[in-house]
């Protein structure tokens, strides 16, 4: 039981660990939480950087649902670099990682509008905390990079 406990609790403390963690506030002296911030890189559109922000309850084996998404263009997007995304309505997971043993991850989804030309990035929980499935929204506008296609004139 006890080899049990102790490898719950290092998988907790190593969920926590990550080379991407570019700030981490402490949301006081009397709570165990605290606000980490991350970067993300899209794969498949390396022009593009997110930041999340997200709460994490130090011993804890669930860290709270809520977090934040900002993404912008950080370098060149190009019409290859779309040409290989999903274009389907769901999009597809740039970024997961688990928030729970208890099976709650946070997962960040691209999906593409064509109409608008602007990539959106979603970042949400994929368990229900509090009635409600929480979710954070950001999107990089294509207009400005050599992905944009200028719409075509309709036909008189």
């Amino acid at each position: 039981m006890k080899k049990i406990l102790f490898a719950i609790g290092l998988a907790t403390l190593l969920v926590g660990c990550s080379d991407n963690e570019v700030g981490d506030v402490s949301l006081g002296m009397f709570t165990m939480k605290d606000i980490k911030i991350s970067n993300l890189d899209d794969d498949k559109i390396p022009g593009v950087t997110c930041h999340i922000a997200s709460v994490e309850a130090n011993l804890s084996f669930s860290d709270p649902s809520d977090s934040s998404i900002s993404c912008r263009q950080t370098g060149d997007i190009t019409p290859e670099m779309i040409a290989t995304i999903d274009k389907s309505k769901s999009g597809e997971v740039v970024f997961k990682k688990s928030k729970s043993i208890f099976f709650k991850t946070m997962k960040v989804r691209r999906i593409y509008d064509a109409d608008n030309q602007t990539l959106l990035y979603l970042s949400y929980t994929t368990k229900e905390t509090e009635g409600s499935f929480k979710h954070s929204l950001s999107t990089v506008p294509l207009w400005g990079t050599k992905a944009y296609q200028a719409p075509t004139p309709a036909a008189p």
